[in-house]
């Protein structure tokens, strides 16, 4: 019996097709968003595997992991996601049905990690106010888009994961002191992944930059609000390559109007894309990406690359090693026995 996996017809690197057409004993699907419902729910009714878009603004709202989707999806033992997030998928109700969500977390940690470091050279050299201001042929002095170095100065990153330990790398070969504040970590692995361990309220003091690089979860929505950004340093910089909902917009849009923050680099939102009419988007000293940061060639074929080689491993019988879920796991192999045999 093969294994049935299905996706959507959202883009993908093309080694992720190729790799699991040529498998054996798997038969890969690939479903049409426009095509009506009915026609796709009876192809997914056999999947076992669901490999899901992490954005999850791209993915129609009736395709998320949801309860409803699950108790419709008999045959369903794991999704996967496209990417290191996945905010389509409700871990808890997966859990509740047995079944396996799994990412290609560190596929685009090199891509985000320069991405932010990125939006913090925008915002403190100015380069895409200068960029607005030349092509809008509103020039005046050079003094008026004058910027400011980064040696020397103080990151504190939170969330020291994948993305977070590579930006920390980044930061210090620009002369960068990195402190980091991760609950989820000892301070000596802190320490061994190049940052120093301190508080959240220490890190919000003293940093002269932050960057955000926790995942979007029950425990991190709206965590940034009105009092942490009150809490920052006066002057420093706000960044963020992680999710759109970890920070509050409007608490961000007034401390940056208030000049407590000089400038901030976002490659997240609320709701993607941002509305044209969204505040911060009026602010000079903003710098806003489309959540490209990890939109690159080479994130994007590791990640193909990387799903492709963890569902092969899962029909082979071995436990993934990008397992979101682990509590899953008895249940996930109770049901697959039922379902093969």
């Amino acid at each position: 019996m093969k294994t049935n996996v299905v996706r959507f017809n959202f883009w993908l690197n093309p080694a992720f097709d190729a790799q699991l057409s040529k498998a054996a004993d798997i038969d890969l699907s690939v479903m049409k968003h426009e095509d009506s419902d009915e026609k796709n729910m009876a192809v997914f009714n056999k999947a076992h595997v669901y490999h899901i878009l992490a954005a999850r603004d791209e993915v129609p709202s009736q395709w998320w992991v949801t309860e409803e989707l699950l108790s419709k999806s008999p045959n369903l033992l794991c999704v996967s996601s496209s990417g290191a997030g996945f905010d389509p998928v409700d871990v808890q109700a997966c859990n509740k049905h047995g079944v396996l969500v799994v990412n290609q977390s560190g596929c685009n940690a090199d891509s985000v990690a320069e991405h932010a470091i990125g939006l913090m050279l925008s915002v403190k050299h100015r380069i895409a106010e200068s960029d607005r201001v030349m092509r809008a042929n509103a020039y005046t002095t050079r003094e008026d888009l004058m910027g400011n170095e980064i040696r020397g100065l103080t990151m504190g990153i939170i969330g020291l994961g994948n993305i977070g330990r590579r930006t920390a790398v980044f930061a210090k070969a620009f002369g960068m002191e990195v402190l980091a504040y991760d609950p989820g970590l000892s301070n000596e692995e802190i320490i061994n992944r190049g940052a120093k361990p301190v508080t959240h309220e220490e890190l919000l003091a003293r940093s002269d930059v932050v960057s955000i690089h926790c995942p979007r979860n029950p425990q991190t929505l709206n965590y940034f609000g009105a009092a942490q950004f009150r809490a920052m340093k006066p002057g420093s910089v706000f960044i963020s390559t992680a999710r759109g909902g970890i920070h509050d917009e409007k608490a961000l849009y007034e401390a940056l109007r208030d000049k407590h923050l000089s400038g901030a680099g976002l490659d997240v939102w609320s709701v993607e894309p941002p509305a044209p009419d969204n505040p911060l988007l009026s602010l000079p000293n903003v710098t806003c990406t489309y959540h490209t940061a990890g939109v690159t060639h080479e994130a994007r074929r590791n990640a193909a690359v990387m799903g492709a080689d963890q569902i092969q491993a899962l029909v082979r019988g071995e436990r993934p090693p990008r397992l979101v879920n682990p509590e899953a796991w008895p249940a996930y192999l109770e049901r697959k026995k039922r379902i093969f045999g």
